[in-house]
């Protein structure tokens, strides 16, 4: 069963978690993107956490900004240095007496975006790294510097930072965000968007939207304007890009904004890699495909003990 609580760190910042498995156990810790919460992890967890799966501790964060979890007003708040303090507080709190490292990070989206930071930067802190469609930071930025097409798919990016994007996208009872989940000329959302789950949805964006929308505005890498270089003004070393953890990549290969040639090269940075691609999956595949994507998770963790 999924438990919820809010947990303080050390730095005077709360983050709301869900959890499963008991404490003392291995610890798996999830991290969701946007417009998501926690909640997408829940089948995970709940697999995860039962004995002949593991019998792991398993956590779901909501990122700062997100649902309860604190959320400070100003965007510099939301750089990737301050998600990493967050995270890496929370592994000390939840692997204390486990050799202060989780059995694996897994992450999605923007949750990717962390895990690919604190991967580089602390590694001691996890044995594996799993990412769901979220872009590697080099290969992003490549794309994003010299790809119009993954310019022109990232362009949404430029609209989440203005300084009225929350009141749009809470208009007309979230259609924005609604829409987020379709394909372009799609009609009716996608048969996994049931009631029940934008209802889960709502419970997140209810404590409002700020957070997430200071994700991309404390952040360079997305297309490049005539008023702001963005993407073409940043240059980022190997050194900060080369992730040694092993490392399974999991990709739904119809994602419309993270098209398949964020892949390529991505062997340049990650040096023990394993891919995992799903054909007529798209961005949304934890939502598409729960049982496929546990079963890769799976099979890495039995695979790299």
């Amino acid at each position: 069963m999924v438990q919820t609580f809010l947990q303080p760190l050390p730095h005077g910042i709360a983050l709301s978690c869900r959890a499963a498995g008991e404490r003392g156990r291995p610890v798996l810790l999830f991290l969701h993107g946007f417009p998501e919460g926690a909640f997408v992890w829940d089948y995970f967890l709940d697999h995860f956490s039962q004995a002949q799966h593991g019998g792991y501790r398993c956590i779901a964060p909501n990122l700062r900004g997100f649902e309860r979890s604190s959320a400070p007003p100003h965007a510099s708040a939301y750089r990737p240095k301050h998600l990493v303090q967050d995270i890496a507080a929370l592994i000390a709190l939840e692997t204390a007496g486990q050799g202060d490292t989780l059995a694996a990070l897994v992450a999605h989206d923007w949750g990717g975006a962390v895990a690919w930071n604190l991967a580089n930067q602390l590694p001691h802190l996890a044995q594996r790294l799993m990412i769901v469609n979220s872009p590697h930071p080099g290969t992003f930025l490549r794309e994003l510097q010299n790809n119009p097409a993954q310019q022109a798919a990232s362009a949404y990016m430029n609209f989440l930072i203005r300084p009225d994007a929350e009141r749009l996208l809470a208009q007309d009872n979230y259609r924005r965000l609604w829409n987020f989940f379709s394909a372009p000329g799609q009609t009716a959302g996608p048969s996994w968007l049931t009631q029940a789950v934008k209802d889960q949805y709502r419970a997140v964006w209810r404590f409002g939207l700020t957070g997430g929308c200071n994700l991309y505005r404390a952040s360079p890498l997305r297309p490049p304007t005539q008023d702001d270089p963005a993407a073409a003004a940043v240059s980022l070393p190997d050194a900060m890009l080369t992730v040694q953890l092993p490392t399974l990549v999991v990709w739904g290969m119809d994602d419309i904004a993270l098209p398949p040639v964020l892949l390529d090269g991505l062997g340049h940075f990650v040096r023990d890699l394993t891919l995992r691609t799903i054909d007529h999956a798209t961005h949304w595949v934890l939502h598409e495909q729960p049982a496929l994507v546990t079963r890769y998770l799976q099979d890495f963790l039995l695979q790299h003990p």
